[in-house]
């Protein structure tokens, strides 16, 4: 990590002063030289310039200088979710079982001895069922897409619901759009939001080559040509007015259309890339087929056009959010452009967030900072969590939260992220632990006590384990006749067995309503302020602050034997016990040294701190460091809390540029700086209250340490 703000080469050893009357250049035409490179300065009075510490610094707020402002706080997050596949929930409705059709289980796709077949839940047996959902503390139901499918392909069903032919439509297995809107209003009368799972990207399998080829063709074998045959490139084209396309000469294949699909836009077979089946490698992740599913050309603005009018005209049912599927496998220019759609049409209380199947915190956060979609599934948090409560060291934790300022935008927030241990695709989080039922406790009680928005996922409160993922992890809860899923094992070692499994009184659903309850009562639990305290071996502590009572829960959670730390605190003082996995201690009192805590063993404490913790005063101390693509702003304060904001501005203009704001004592925010020329001087600020800091940043410039 270079580190260039430290200690600036050149000789520097001057003060600037703006004069009183506004904006004006610095002593003057004044310029600092560094390296033979010269940058003129521009200050706004009463403000100096100087250096002090080997940093170039700014003191003195400045007319133009940014206010301070708030770290971001989504209106509309801040849920505990519960996710469920709607045909494997409750069949609250047997005359919908086989979609209105006639016919064997090809024609229908159900068959409730086959797992990859319709079972029969539905829309009725989720209404029916929305206490049980609720007991365990839910406020947000994200259900599986529930659009009109193509009902097989092969020799599966559609029952997941993510190969749909038409788009407008309510798939009959499930109910009908009455049904739908009934089951919204009911879920809302009981407190709770519901999420549609959307799909962009593709849609039903209707789409076949005359050539009877599908293995994936790269565009630097075959290129994409115009319906005048000139070569094009549809990466340079995204977002932009495309032209003409020919089925016969356009593509490597020629497509043709063996059945409708709703809205009739979706019949133009020039709309889609055409070129095989992916091999989710290079650039066949964006523009290959799923295992045959026909790929939208995303590039085109007609798809962007098509898409944003088909689900805001859901919208209108009064659903509250999206869960947006596949979504890394879809160009970003489509993302800018249809999530500012959606959030123009949902404004501030519509929440979405993406499936960006990768555990890389930079490429999670390039979705909510470079669009306008909420957030991601924290894929990140769940390969660490999983790991962590099997035993691995709680540093891969405390890689995760060091992530988090890639978040922290003016817009965005990782509090915001939804985080899981397992889903439909993946395994079960009983499964990722290893079936050890301490494990799955004490994963899940990282999960609600950490920043984000925790999911369960339906089946997992009933002790759910299988044996796999995909469909051997997608269980019935009403009484099943598949053989597979009857032979599997619970998480306490019985028999998954062939009766219902809804039951309130399992261990499971017991402890994630424990959880949810916790969470309710003790607010800065859900949506806190998160200060990383210590990580130790397997002991990971930390804590969360209502930022408006100034109260701090310390957090220790455990994944090995029963054991003492020492954690430094925010808050000085006596703390007292309010939830705890396993045994433990009353209270503790906080001195000097710190905290000393008993942790169980595979255990969790929470304590709260008895007074405020105290509030930082004064500027902050910015340092910045930077990898060549992107620049990470820290300040830090004295004793105590407060919030900071950071700006940037290219040294020699005047107008200033939010980067975000977050906590400190250790503030973190983080610039994407790759579109920028080198040998760029810039100058960042961190402000807490009235008072703030600027240092100089030189882009490009010598590692200098």
């Amino acid at each position: 990590m270079m580190n260039r703000s430290i200690a600036i080469v050149g000789a520097l050893s001057f003060v600037l002063a703006a004069c009183s009357s506004g904006t004006q250049m610095a002593g003057g035409d004044q310029e600092i030289s560094i390296d033979g490179v010269s940058y003129p300065i521009y200050l706004a009075g009463p403000a100096t310039l100087e250096v002090k510490d080997g940093q170039i610094v700014s003191s003195d707020m400045g007319q133009d200088a940014p206010k301070a402002a708030a770290p971001f706080q989504s209106k509309a997050g801040n849920e505990q979710f519960y996710f469920v596949m709607t045909d494997r929930f409750a069949n609250g409705d047997p005359s919908n079982d086989r979609g209105g059709l006639e016919g064997d289980k090809q024609i229908t796709g159900f068959d409730p001895t086959n797992m990859g077949y319709y079972l029969g839940g539905d829309i009725a047996g989720l209404e029916k069922n929305l206490d049980y959902i609720k007991g365990l503390g839910t406020t947000a139901i994200w259900i599986t897409p529930p659009f009109k499918n193509k009902p097989v392909q092969g020799d599966s069903a559609s029952y997941h619901g993510y190969w749909i032919q038409d788009f407008t439509q309510i798939d009959p297995h499930y109910g009908t759009k009455e049904e739908m809107k009934r089951f919204i209003d009911t879920a809302h009368a009981k407190g709770m939001k519901v999420y549609f799972d959307i799909i962009t990207n593709h849609t039903a399998d209707v789409i076949s080559y005359k050539e009877n080829e599908y293995r994936y063709v790269e565009t630097k074998e075959k290129p994409y040509k115009d319906a005048n045959g000139t070569v094009i490139d549809i990466h340079k084209l995204a977002g932009k007015e495309f032209p003409k396309l020919d089925p016969a000469s356009s593509f490597p294949y020629t497509p043709v259309a063996k059945e409708k699909k709703v809205p009739q836009w979706l019949n133009d077979v020039t709309l889609y890339h055409n070129r095989g089946n992916s091999t989710f490698d290079g650039e066949s992740a964006e523009l290959g087929d799923f295992g045959g599913l026909d790929d939208l050309m995303t590039e085109n603005p007609k798809v962007v056009d098509g898409m944003a009018e088909i689900y805001t005209e859901w919208m209108k049912l009064g659903i509250d959010g999206f869960r947006i599927d596949t979504v890394k496998h879809v160009n970003f220019e489509f993302w800018q452009a249809f999530m500012e759609k959606i959030a123009t049409a949902g404004g501030d209380d519509f929440f979405t967030f993406g499936e960006v199947y990768e555990t890389r915190a930079q490429k999670l956060a390039s979705y909510p900072r470079g669009t306008k979609m909420n957030a991601v599934l924290d894929f990140a948090f769940q390969a660490a969590a999983t790991a962590w409560a099997k035993g691995g060291p709680a540093s891969r934790l405390a890689d995760v939260f060091e992530s988090d300022a890639l978040f922290t935008t003016d817009h965005s927030s990782a509090g915001d992220l939804p985080t899981f241990l397992g889903n439909h695709d993946m395994g079960r989080a009983a499964q990722m632990v290893g079936q050890d039922p301490a494990a799955f406790k004490l994963a899940h009680a990282l999960m609600f006590l950490t920043r984000g928005q925790p999911v369960v996922y339906y089946g997992d409160e009933q002790g759910f384990v299988g044996g796999g993922n995909d469909k051997i992890a997608r269980q019935p809860m009403f009484a099943t006749q598949v053989e597979m899923y009857r032979s599997q094992k619970l998480l306490n070692g019985s028999d998954f067995g062939s009766g219902p499994h809804m039951s309130t009184n399992t261990p499971e659903y017991a402890f994630i309503s424990e959880l949810g309850k916790l969470r309710r009562e003790h607010p800065a639990l859900s949506d806190g302020v998160q200060f990383e305290q210590l990580e130790e071996g397997g002991v990971y502590a930390f804590a969360r602050l209502d930022p408006a009572q100034g109260t701090e829960y310390l957090v220790v959670v455990n994944n090995g034997a029963a054991t003492k730390v020492t954690v430094p605190p925010l808050t000085e003082g006596q703390f007292s016990k309010v939830w705890a996995l396993g045994e433990a201690p009353a209270s503790a009192s906080a001195n000097g040294k710190g905290l000393e805590v008993s942790v169980p063993q595979k255990g969790a404490v929470v304590y709260k701190a008895a007074s405020k913790a105290p509030v930082a005063k004064g500027a902050p101390k910015l340092a910045t460091s930077d990898d060549g693509g992107t620049v990470t702003l820290t300040a830090t304060l004295g004793k105590g809390v407060a919030p900071v904001s950071f700006a940037w501005r290219a040294v020699g203009t005047k107008e200033w540029h939010t980067l975000g704001a977050a906590y400190a004592p250790n503030a973190r925010v983080v610039h994407d700086v790759s579109g920028q020329k080198e040998n760029l001087a810039i100058e960042y600020r961190a402000t807490n209250g009235d008072e703030g800091t600027s240092v100089i940043h030189i882009l490009g410039g010598p590692d200098q340490q």
